[in-house]
C-alpha cells in the first residue's frame, strides 16, 4: 500500500457521488491524485469529473472490497453512507474521516450527547422512543419544541415543530423512523457555520464562521464572513477546533451553529465532510474547504484557512434557479458552479455562485441583492 503523504498519481476514493465529491475530485486533480467514485447513481456528477467509478449499492460487500483494493486511501462525501460499510473499508485501506466519526453524526442523540461531553452547548434535548417519553420530555423542555428523527434528516426532512400537546401526538405519529430525539424551540437570531480540516499531525485549520440563510429549509446565502460580533465569530471558531481535537478528526467537518437573542452560541449539528456553507471557499481562498480535506485525506500539510476576499454563496435549487443559467454565466462578477445533474427537481441543489468583495468590505443588504442579479431575492429563516 502506498505510505503518507500519498504522492502524486495515487488514488483516493471517494464514497458517494454528488456535488460534494465532485468539487472533492477537482479539488485533488489540481493536487496530482486520481479519484474512483463509489456511487449507485448513473451518470453521477462525480463521476464526471472522476478517474473511475464503482457503480453499486452501499451495502454491496463484495463491490466494497473491489473498491478499496482499486484505491490508497477512502474518504466519503455525505452522512447518509453505511458506517458499517465503511467499517468493511477500513479493514482494507485508512477512511479518513474514520467510521466512528461518521456514526455520531449520522444520530442526533450520539452527537448531542457528543457536544455536551465535550463542554459545548446545544439546545436542550431529550430522547423520544414512546409518547409517554415524549410527554415527559414536552413537560421538562417546554413548547415550543422540535420533533426530529435521529437519522437520516436533512434540508428540513425529518422534523417538526411542535406548539401543542394535539401536535406532538401527531408529529409522533408521522415521524419514521423511531426513536425520535426533542429539541428545545431556540428563538435564534441567525444560523451560522465554520467549516475546519484537521490534519494527521493534528494541526487544525478553521475558516472564518459564516452566516446562514435559508429558503423553505434549504440554504439559500451565505455571507463570508459573517456580519456578527467579532467575539461571537472567535468563540464559534473555538467551538470548531474543540469538536475536530475532541472527535479525533483526520478530514474536515463543519460545526453548524445558532446564536440567540442574547447572543450565545449553541451547536445545532457536525457534518464530518466538506459543506454547503463552505462553498464560498473556492473563489474566495488561496485553499478552498475541498483542498483542505483533500490534503487532510492525504497526509499532505495543512495551509491555514484565510480568505483574500469576501463573498456571497448563492444556491441554485430547482428548476426555477437553474433556468436562469443563461443569464447568471453572462452576468459579470457571478462566478458560476454547475454541478452536471441532468434532473432539475423541485428542491434539489443543481449548482451555486459565488460573488467576491474586497477583504473586509462584504456590502449591506442593497448591496449584495445588487451584485446577485438575476439571482436577487428574499430568503426565509
Amino acid at each position: 500500500m502506498t505510505g503518507f503523504p500519498l504522492p502524486p498519481n495515487a488514488t483516493i476514493g471517494i464514497v458517494g457521488g454528488g456535488q460534494l465529491g465532485r468539487m472533492s475530485a477537482m479539488a485533488a486533480a489540481r493536487l496530482g491524485y486520481r479519484c474512483h467514485i463509489f456511487s449507485p447513481e448513473p451518470d453521477a456528477p462525480a463521476s464526471q469529473v472522476a478517474a473511475a467509478t464503482t457503480r453499486a449499492d452501499y451495502d454491496d460487500n463484495a463491490a466494497l472490497l473491489r473498491f478499496a483494493d482499486a484505491v490508497d486511501v477512502i474518504t466519503f462525501e455525505f452522512e447518509n453512507v453505511s458506517a458499517e460499510g465503511l467499517d468493511l473499508l477500513a479493514d482494507r485501506r485508512p477512511v479518513r474521516p474514520g467510521p466512528e466519526i461518521l456514526r455520531i453524526s449520522q444520530d442526533r442523540i450520539a452527537e448531542k450527547s457528543f457536544l455536551n461531553e465535550a463542554g459545548i452547548g446545544t439546545a436542550p434535548w431529550a430522547p423520544v422512543s414512546s409518547m409517554a417519553e415524549l410527554t415527559a420530555a414536552i413537560a421538562a423542555i417546554g413548547l415550543p419544541a422540535v420533533l426530529k428523527t435521529t437519522r437520516l434528516g436533512y434540508d428540513g426532512k425529518g422534523q417538526a415543530l411542535i406548539r401543542t400537546e394535539a401536535e406532538a401526538e401527531m408529529a409522533f405519529g408521522l415521524l419514521h423512523p423511531k426513536p425520535l430525539i426533542l429539541e428545545g424551540f431556540v428563538d435564534f437570531a441567525a444560523e451560522g457555520s465554520v467549516v475546519v480540516a484537521r490534519g494527521a499531525d493534528g494541526t487544525v485549520s478553521a475558516f472564518d464562521m459564516v452566516e446562514n440563510r435559508h429558503r423553505d429549509h434549504i440554504l439559500d446565502l451565505t455571507l463570508a464572513p459573517a456580519p456578527f460580533d467579532p467575539a461571537v465569530r472567535e468563540t464559534a471558531r473555538e467551538m470548531a477546533r474543540l469538536v475536530a481535537e475532541r472527535i479525533g478528526l483526520v478530514g474536515l467537518l463543519a460545526v453548524e451553529f445558532f446564536i440567540d437573542r442574547d447572543g450565545r452560541v449553541l451547536a445545532n449539528e457536525i457534518a464530518p465532510r466538506p459543506h454547503n456553507s463552505g462553498h464560498w471557499t473556492i473563489d474566495a481562498c488561496p485553499a478552498s474547504q475541498f483542498e483542505l480535506h483533500i490534503r487532510a485525506v492525504a497526509g499532505l500539510p495543512l495551509p491555514p484557512a484565510i480568505r483574500h476576499s469576501d463573498a456571497v454563496m448563492k444556491n441554485l435549487v430547482g428548476p426555477e434557479d437553474i433556468a436562469l443559467w443563461p443569464r447568471i454565466v453572462a452576468t459579470v462578477g457571478l462566478i458560476p458552479h454547475h454541478y452536471g445533474k441532468t434532473a432539475a427537481r423541485p428542491g434539489r441543489k443543481l449548482g451555486h455562485v459565488n460573488v467576491l468583495f474586497p477583504h473586509g468590505a462584504l456590502p449591506g443588504e442593497f448591496g449584495i441583492q445588487a451584485a446577485l442579479g438575476p439571482l436577487a431575492g428574499g430568503t426565509d429563516q
